[in-house]
């Protein structure tokens, strides 16, 4: 049998688990939210939230409402990153002047010429003419 100290502490670690893994997935599941407020009260909205509730020919049966809520919460989001990303700490670059910096070949004392294997001296071009295609004999 486990120790009582044992067992909660396997409850708490599950507990933590499911909660991060709910706060990691909110943020892509907000939306869903707002969609299925619609569709559980979409009479009700139709019926009284609905801007175009006086024009039934448009057959916009709350549309508009969900449309709306949605750009507002998109809006939302795009604010909250944006303030996010101003509050981030620009980093400090480090500036020296221009002129302390030397800049000269490097010369490593264990690194010989490179030896270039393929430029012989004996070597010249080809004597033959290029290629020509063959001419086609006219009859």
């Amino acid at each position: 049998m486990l120790p009582a100290g044992c067992i909660f502490a396997d409850v708490v670690k599950q507990a933590l688990i499911a909660l991060l893994i709910v706060a990691t997935l909110l943020p892509t599941v907000s939306p869903w939210g707002t969609i299925a407020y619609y569709q559980l009260n979409r009479a009700y909205i139709a019926r009284v939230l609905c801007v175009n509730r006086n024009r039934p020919q448009l057959h916009c049966n709350g549309q508009c409402f969900l449309a709306r809520r949605l750009r507002q919460r998109q809006a939302r989001q795009d604010q909250e990153t944006t303030e996010q990303l101003r509050q981030l700490p620009q980093p400090a670059l480090f500036c020296q002047r221009p002129d302390a910096f030397v800049f000269g070949p490097v010369v490593h004392p264990l690194v010989s010429a490179p030896v270039f294997s393929y430029a012989r001296a004996d070597y010249s071009a080809p004597s033959y003419p290029p290629f020509r295609p063959p001419r086609l004999q006219t009859a």
